[in-house]
């Protein structure tokens, strides 16, 4: 399977880049992973046009066989051993690219979470954009680690 993980804006904190790092490292044992960041888009006028712009950047890159789970806060929300499942039935029907997206500081806009083919919450709290990336890497990583049977996740 081939995942992508994207987002808009470059990380500025340096721990958070290190951290994404690592398990950007250790995800590639277990399928073709890329982290692909996306360049800010213009600011417009209002929070809504910001967002918009984000969506046209967005779906100029994505193509009709893209799977694209969205980021979001009125996403489903799982437990990690759930999203491991939602991981392995993605294994098994193949999708061409399964991306993974973080939306700008604003959020998404409303045509990207139709765009989008699941959308999913990490919790009820609210992290920075950028915190989040390191936050979903490492659950990514725990789901792969869960199908395996692997220590990771109960040690």
């Amino acid at each position: 399977m081939k995942v992508e993980f994207w987002y808009i804006g470059k990380t500025n904190e340096k721990y958070l880049i290190q951290g994404m790092s690592i398990f950007e490292k250790r995800l590639s044992h277990y399928c073709k992973f890329k982290s692909i960041c996306l360049k800010d888009v213009k600011p417009g006028q209002n929070s809504n046009e910001t967002k918009l712009r984000e969506f046209d950047l967005i779906n100029s890159k994505l193509t009709t066989s893209d799977y694209l789970i969205l980021l979001d806060e009125i996403g489903e929300m799982h437990s990690s051993e759930k999203f491991s499942k939602v991981i392995e039935k993605l294994q098994l029907n193949a999708s061409k690219r399964v991306i993974f997206l973080v939306a700008g500081a604003f959020g998404a806009h409303e045509l990207l979470q139709k765009r989008a083919n699941k959308l999913l919450s990490l919790s009820k709290m609210t992290f920075s954009h950028q915190m989040i990336r390191l936050f979903f890497l490492e659950q990514l990583y725990r789901a792969f680690t869960i199908i395996r049977n692997e220590k990771y996740h109960n040690v």
